[in-house]
């Protein structure tokens, strides 16, 4: 217990945070089946403060929304978080295809442990996938203060538009997240773009994707923890489950801006 607590203790002292990325296959169209499938890889790396699943986690990406897409008011993959979350003592966060019967979202839950949350809504739809068809695209910039922790809430395509995601004076952050179907095909750029968002932002930059298949396209995966100098601190394996947990050291994040304040010279 004394252990316990001085480690508590010490944590608080040093702002650390214990992150863990998962990379899981998805089922297509089947939310029972990922939530429990989520909840099996969650248990099994428990005394995170945050975990992180995909983009569309419960369904797989899908861009004709009627057959699948989950009520606002009676989602049980918004349930399953909020169980989880309050079952973990942890932030449960991944994006959800909803509908308020009228709108469809593709939608970044981060639930808080107390069941509370917070949400942000894709504001770059795929347009070469038709996401802008059937979607309503969000227009504000969420950032999430959890445990001392500032988290820029982000999904897949949006990481090709660096001027939304800019870490601001106004609206700072310390963590991008980066929920993601990023299919092999263009993985590259999701390599490259992950680290440049790091370093522009001296930030770190947790990015989760999916592995498996889904009707149209193949993902090999691609998940991994970037520091602030562009350094990639874990990663999940190539074409396999698993969870990425790696300890965020927020004073050693601050030192590094102070020593090399490139953010002062932002446009």
């Amino acid at each position: 217990m004394l252990f316990c607590y001085l480690c508590e203790v010490l944590n608080d002292k040093l702002k650390l945070m214990k992150l863990a990325l998962i990379q899981m296959d998805i089922a297509w169209g089947s939310p029972k089946a990922n939530q429990a499938h989520a909840e099996q890889l969650i248990l099994s790396t428990p005394g995170a403060d945050v975990y992180v699943l995909p983009e569309m986690f419960s369904t797989g990406f899908c861009t004709v929304p009627e057959t699948y897409a989950e009520q606002l008011e009676d989602s049980s993959s918004l349930r399953w978080m909020k169980t989880t979350a309050h079952q973990m003592d942890a932030a449960i966060a991944g994006s959800l295809l909803v509908t308020d019967g009228e709108h469809y979202y593709n939608r970044f839950y981060f639930v808080f442990p107390d069941g509370q949350y917070k949400y942000y809504d894709k504001r770059h739809l795929f347009t070469f996938g038709g996401e802008h068809l059937t979607f309503t695209a969000g227009t504000r910039k969420v950032i999430v203060d959890f445990r001392g922790v500032r988290i820029l809430l982000q999904v897949c395509y949006d990481l090709r538009f660096p001027i939304f995601s800019r870490n601001t004076p106004d609206n700072p952050y310390d963590l991008a997240l980066y929920v993601a179907s990023w299919p092999t095909p263009r993985i590259t750029a999701w390599e490259a773009l992950t680290v440049a968002r790091a370093l522009e932002n001296q930030c770190y930059v947790g990015a989760v994707n999916r592995i498996g298949t889904d009707p149209s396209i193949g993902y090999q995966g691609g998940t991994f923890l970037i520091d602030a100098y562009g350094r990639r601190v874990g990663e999940v394996a190539t074409d396999t489950e698993g969870v990425l947990v790696e300890t965020l050291a927020l004073e050693k994040l601050a030192r590094f801006r102070k020593k090399f304040p490139v953010l002062n010279d932002r446009d």
